[in-house]
């Protein structure tokens, strides 16, 4: 899903943060040990996703340690999300996080939480957290579309304003990832 969209997200982060983010995105399954090489993962798609007991040990090793999971529904994607938050930490439960927590504080200022980026069920965009020992872990969002703000332009033809919000606060889960969460 958003094939363009985190090579669009890197190259705003490296503009406006000043961060080096390799332009190219990069795909790692869950089970391998090449995940910790990765301090902020992404994932999206369409349909179902599940973890096996490896997988979810691992993921929860790679989280524990100080990487920060980014979980962007895409739709049909949402049923799945809470099973496998639930079999990663079976002890945590994903909070609805107010709009005062500082993932919406960073480079850029979202007062009224996540953006909307497209409308399909006249829901309100909604970030959720997994927070473990009092660091966020894993930022959910949910009826925003993000991943489509961050898309070419000629994708979904959304506004400059559009696409500037969505882009906005993907550097702020960046920021906040790496700042926040000591990677």
């Amino acid at each position: 899903a958003n094939p363009t969209a985190l090579k669009n997200l890197a190259a705003f982060c490296n503009e406006q943060l000043h961060t080096s983010l390799d332009l190219k995105e990069a795909q790692v399954d869950a089970n391998s040990p090449e995940l910790f090489n990765y301090p902020f993962i992404h994932v999206t798609g369409h349909g179902r996703w599940v973890v096996n007991d490896a997988e979810a040990k691992n993921l929860r090793t790679y989280l524990e340690g100080g990487g920060f999971l980014h979980i962007y529904v895409n739709y049909c994607l949402d049923p799945y999300v809470l099973p496998v938050i639930k079999k990663i930490f079976t002890e945590l439960d994903i909070v609805d996080l107010p709009f005062n927590h500082p993932v919406y504080h960073q480079r850029f200022n979202f007062t009224n939480g996540l953006p909307k980026i497209h409308e399909h069920d006249e829901k309100p965009p909604k970030g959720y957290g997994l927070i473990y020992k009092g660091r966020l872990v894993c930022f959910y969002s949910f009826s925003t579309d993000l991943g489509d703000g961050w898309e070419d332009s000629d994708v979904h033809h959304d506004k400059s304003e559009i696409r500037q919000a969505a882009l906005h606060m993907g550097a702020n889960l960046f920021q906040y990832a790496f700042t926040r969460n000591g990677v």
